[in-house]
């Protein structure tokens, strides 16, 4: 007997049935052709395999992936601008650059997912063109050059961080309202989240709680162990993890790289197993001697929404800005 679903039965990320349900934002979006090619495409698919949190997702409950992510973007500017079809294709393809485990090996040996997104987007050349869409305008919108739904006024919130924000919120259990009901408040004013003080405020309160998640215990401990099993791994003499390898990698494909190269095999499974074998301090508050590790935040994303135009000033962010940069002591 055939069964049929609607995209809210089964919120797929492949656009079988031509629409992508966002879940999070219970928008429902009709693909354009061009969209369902590139939901096709192996470049795309990767990110079904990459965490949005990065190393967090070992150590929390933040474990949904860099797609869910990309298509709640996309599923933002069908919202807010359903015919802008470069804007969408941007949103769909900003984060194809991103490294195994996203944010999380930033900056090892110069890394950067931004430089790498554009590579592949003009690689991706002969699927975009063809329906009037250049990979140079992709870039532009994404590189701000160009006005768009995606881009913000310097210092304040832009959909893509709204989308982390409240993704991450809903994953952690911050959230107060459900994102679909504070969606109704919110406006674009030239690509800067807009709203009324109330929601403004709500919103301050999940980037706060999204700064500290990300100085939290369970946060720096696997960020700043994974990126030290990587830089050793790319070290290890044998050739046990190159660059060229590890741009191309899923989260599990790294994974089975460090379990098996001989100089990160142990700590890697002990990380998974046993991260309570490491210990975080803050701010020098532990002795230098011994083996350690050094890990730095030197930012944070803390812009907020504007209300009625005007930037929203928040005690709590500006406290937290204050803080950086922070540096951590990780030992076993």
């Amino acid at each position: 007997m055939e069964t049929t679903t609607n995209a809210a039965d089964a919120a797929d990320t492949l656009g079988l049935d031509g629409r992508w349900f966002d879940p999070l934002w219970r928008i429902e979006v009709e693909l354009s052709p061009l969209e369902r090619g590139l939901l096709d495409h192996a470049r795309v698919r990767r990110l079904a395999h990459i965490a949005h949190a990065g190393a967090a997702a070992l150590t929390t409950t933040q474990t949904y992936s860099r797609l869910e992510h990309s298509l709640g973007l996309l599923a933002l500017v069908a919202h807010f601008a359903p015919d802008d079809q470069a804007s969408r294709i941007a949103a769909l393809l900003h984060d194809v650059g991103h490294l195994p485990y996203s944010h999380t090996l930033e900056g090892i040996e110069g890394l950067d997912h931004h430089d790498l997104s554009h590579q592949r987007i003009l690689a991706l050349r002969p699927l975009l063109e063809p329906q009037g869409i250049s990979p140079e305008q992709i870039i532009a919108i994404d590189e701000g050059e160009i006005p768009s739904p995606l881009g913000s006024r310097p210092g304040t919130m832009k959909l893509d961080h709204l989308d982390s924000f409240l993704r991450s919120g809903q994953a952690h259990g911050r959230t107060r309202d459900l994102p679909a009901r504070m969606l109704r408040r919110l406006r674009l004013d030239d690509g800067t989240v807009d709203t009324d003080r109330e929601t403004a405020a709500e919103l301050a309160r999940l980037v706060a709680a999204e700064a500290r998640a990300q100085r939290s215990w369970a946060d720096v401990l696997a960020v700043a162990v994974l990126r030290d099993l990587v830089s050793t791994a790319l070290a290890a003499p044998g050739g046990a993890l190159s660059l060229e390898r590890l741009v191309e990698m899923t989260d599990a494909e790294l994974w089975a790289a460090l379990a098996e190269c001989p100089a990160t095999s142990a700590d890697a499974r002990r990380l998974r197993e046993d991260p309570g074998a490491w210990q975080v301090l803050r701010n020098g508050s532990s002795p230098a001697e011994g083996t350690h590790l050094i890990h730095r935040i030197s930012r944070g994303y803390l812009d907020l929404p504007t209300v009625d135009g005007e930037v929203l000033r928040d005690p709590e962010i500006e406290a937290l800005t204050a803080e950086l940069p922070l540096e951590f002591v990780i030992r076993r």
